[in-house]
């Protein structure tokens, strides 16, 4: 049974809600999914993403294939990376801390970038206030 990590689309129209699920490439795209690994909600700025990042490096090593919204999702969460790690762990290239360190590391960082564009946006916003006063 092929698996695919993609997106289910919810919400109302011109408002589009996802779920990321693990499916069956043959159900629906609303359908029956095996397991459901996290939220995106693209309407927000940025957007929201939340992601159980063990339970999609699960699914990946098990021969899961993401399409390519997905793909980019996982990759800015950092389940490719972890995933990636994991392999460098299982044929002894690294130990376990070491790629927990990366990975800590690697996550810090991108949780910098994101708070800097979100403190970007309230300054334009606050800026765009006081224009217009």
């Amino acid at each position: 049974m092929p698996v695919k990590i993609r997106l289910q689309r919810h919400g109302k129209k011109g408002k589009p809600f996802f779920w990321i699920v693990a499916a069956d490439t043959r159900a629906k795209r609303d359908g029956k999914f095996l397991d459901k690994l996290g939220i995106y909600n693209p309407n927000t700025n940025p957007a929201t993403i939340e992601l159980d990042v063990d339970g999609a490096v699960k699914w990946l090593q098990n021969g899961a294939q993401p399409t390519d919204t997905a793909r980019a999702i996982l990759s800015y969460k950092g389940a490719l990376l972890k995933k990636h790690l994991a392999v460098g762990v299982k044929k002894g290239a690294l130990t376990e801390e070491q790629a927990e360190e990366k990975f800590k590391a690697w996550m810090e960082e991108k949780e910098g970038k994101v708070d800097a564009k979100k403190d970007s946006l309230d300054k334009a916003k606050e800026a765009e206030k006081a224009k217009a006063l």
